[in-house]
């Protein structure tokens, strides 16, 4: 319920011309708020249209390209990862992973930034920091590098950079400790109240896409002990966050490590559609006598039309892919962990503003020579607060929304195959032919197919 606040006494000026000057000057900065907020150019306009053309070649070059008109300095681990993507997209694998490192460096840099640097940020908003990557942006980035490695015949190193993807897992429980800490420490000091956020958290800390790439890779390096830990460790994590995951584990899964002496098996990972993305949500709070307004970013899903996906060989076997990892839900799960400190800081922050505009609105109300002054620089403090509260809403573009697996056990040999992307009338959305596949004995042979749409 929301209570009215106590009505204003309005300033009386003193002389026509300081009213006519007050006017124009409150005019002015309503221009430009007005201006300002109503800017909504999309600069990877060109960028997304040829990703959904699935041009991904064309796409990295035209990111390139744009790269200084999309990209401010304090937004180097957007440019790394994005372009880092799309790279891996095109099969371009040596340059991905030396951008997806890059990137993983600036996260680690801007991450480590001290907490009297963090709350500077109080000031404007988060867009005037380093961007240090979302938990899932840093968790994923491993998760693809590992791919890249796959692709260029390094086991070892696809091992290592799943082995950081789980660690960074084990510890997001803890990570924001000691911001949170720092953040009350500096509403106390400046005499705030300390908000709560009564989102709950919701707690994710093991991969099931993770731990199936992990089981893979043990299995194609022989290590069928660490194979069966990350089989064993796949199944944990889908029962232990069934809000992330409201799939089953996928029936492929109990044959990965059971394939018949003489055989091969054939691995397909598929990914599908586009995770999500930020926008701002703008809410009104009562506090310390006066409306503060707080601007949070909030993960908005982009739609897919994919409903399924199929793997037809040439030698007549099918079967389906299945869902392994939502990943826009871990997307979601993830960003939760951060909400406390996002919520904290910008309540703190516009709480500050605020006060700036009472000091002025009471200097006016008692004030005989300079109350035209002093309700300008009120209202002007009030128009900087609503101007400057923005979310941040900078986030990687470029990652997939789910990911599907499946396996088939074959004779050794060269195969052809289709692996078809359905939406939920199976009419063909995307087609991704391979044909002279080499599937061999004890070794992995894994296919990585991609469709954004």
């Amino acid at each position: 319920m929301l209570v009215k606040p106590p009505p204003t006494r309005v300033a009386v000026f003193k002389t026509a011309a300081a009213k006519k000057n007050f006017f124009r000057v409150a005019f002015f900065l309503l221009f430009i708020v007005l201006f300002f907020s109503c800017v909504t150019v999309n600069p990877y306009a060109s960028i997304d249209s040829l990703v959904a053309q699935e041009d991904f070649s064309k796409s990295a070059e035209t990111l390139e390209e744009n790269s200084k008109k999309i990209y401010r300095g304090r937004d180097l681990v957007l440019y790394y990862l994005d372009k880092g993507m799309l790279t891996h997209y095109s099969g371009s694998y040596q340059e991905s992973s030396s951008l997806l490192q890059q990137g993983e460096k600036e996260i680690e840099k801007n991450f480590s930034v001290s907490i009297s640097q963090e709350i500077g940020t109080f000031l404007m908003n988060d867009r005037t920091r380093e961007y240090d990557g979302e938990d899932y942006e840093d968790i994923y980035l491993n998760l693809f590098n590992a791919l890249n490695y796959y692709h260029r015949g390094n086991m070892e190193g696809a091992m290592v950079e799943i082995r950081r993807m789980n660690n960074k897992l084990r510890s997001l429980s803890v990570k924001y400790g000691q911001i949170i800490t720092g953040m009350q420490r500096y509403a106390l000091e400046n005499d705030t109240e300390i908000p709560s956020n009564p989102a709950a958290v919701v707690k994710f800390n093991n991969s099931a896409l993770a731990r199936y790439l992990g089981m893979l890779f043990y299995r194609g390096s022989g290590m069928m002990d660490d194979a069966r830990i990350d089989q064993n460790q796949l199944r944990v994590a889908i029962a232990d966050a069934p809000l992330v995951y409201k799939n089953s584990v996928p029936s492929s899964i109990r044959d990965e490590l059971t394939i018949p002496h003489g055989m091969a098996r054939l691995n397909i990972i598929g990914f599908a559609g586009l995770s999500p993305v930020k926008t701002e949500e703008v809410i009104r709070l009562w506090i310390g006598n006066a409306w503060i307004k707080i601007a949070l970013p909030v993960m908005t899903p982009r739609p897919s039309r994919i409903g399924s996906i199929e793997v037809v060989l040439n030698s007549g076997e099918s079967f389906a892919l299945e869902l392994l990892e939502d990943m826009g839900a871990v997307v979601n799960a993830t960003f939760a962990q951060k909400k406390d400190v996002i919520y904290i800081k910008t309540v703190i922050r516009a709480t500050i503003k605020g006060i700036a505009t009472k000091v002025f609105n009471e200097a006016a109300r008692y004030s005989d020579n300079n109350q035209a002054l002093f309700t300008i620089l009120g209202l002007g403090s009030q128009i900087f607060a609503e101007a400057s509260e923005k979310a941040d809403l900078r986030s990687v573009r470029y990652f997939p929304a789910k990911a599907y697996v499946g396996g088939i056990n074959l004779k050794p040999g060269s195969y052809t195959y289709t692996v078809t992307y359905y939406d939920s009338d199976r009419k063909v959305i995307a087609e991704r032919r391979f044909e002279d596949i080499m599937v061999r004995a004890n070794t992995l042979n894994l296919t990585e197919v991609v469709c954004l749409k």
